[in-house]
């Protein structure tokens, strides 16, 4: 039986050389399942207070544990790397916002709180990303599709829950947004966008 100091050396190495997150039954197989889950949360706790003064983290994400890099050395990183993260539109960042505060929702929906037009291409975009999928339809006429957030948006995020889910602000910067500002007509759909959203977050806090 290896010491808690092996354990946390076998999962550290696990983590290091896995490319996506893992789960507690990912890790619980490193040891043949002989190491239950509450220990592994121990571990892991453990191996996090460890790299806690580091330049990387070790994180809990919706899909597991992994490392990465801290925010407040992700851009010396990214000079490594020359080729720029995708960046999305303010309506791409608007519909996935009401996605992530109000889901599940339809194209209608998001169309009422943003005031202007969804078209397919936003909710491809989204698609594509794995930022969103279609997780049902609404009994109506049409049945028209249901969305909510992936895993993989939580991840992106850092987070493991949507309970966790940030101000909007942070989660464009986080997730990139273009420059330009939105149309005219656009705007008060933005901050009409942020009031709801803003509101559901409280609303499922409460």
């Amino acid at each position: 039986m290896l010491s808690p100091t092996e354990a946390k050396r076998v999962i550290e190495g696990a983590l290091l050389a896995s490319p996506d997150p893992l789960n507690l039954s990912d890790l619980r197989r490193l040891f043949d399942e002989e190491i239950g889950a509450d220990t592994l949360r121990r571990l892991l706790d453990d191996l996090r207070e460890e790299w806690n003064a580091r330049a990387v983290e070790l994180v809990n994400t919706a899909s597991g544990w992994r490392f990465q890099t801290r925010a407040d050395f992700r851009r010396f990183a990214e000079r490594l790397n020359p080729e720029k993260a995708p960046r999305y539109s303010r309506a791409v960042m608007e519909t996935l916002a009401i996605i992530a505060y109000r889901q599940p929702v339809t194209r209608g929906d998001i169309e009422d709180i943003r005031g202007v037009t969804v078209t397919a291409q936003i909710i491809q975009v989204l698609e594509a990303r794995g930022w969103i999928d279609t997780v049902g339809h609404r009994e109506t006429p049409g049945r028209p599709a249901l969305y909510a957030t992936t895993r993989a948006f939580l991840d992106d995020l850092g987070l493991r829950t949507l309970q966790e889910l940030p101000p909007l602000e942070e989660i464009a910067r986080t997730l990139q947004i273009d420059e330009p500002q939105p149309a005219a007509a656009e705007a008060p759909a933005a901050q009409d966008a942020a009031g709801e959203s803003a509101d559901a977050t409280a609303a499922g806090n409460a």
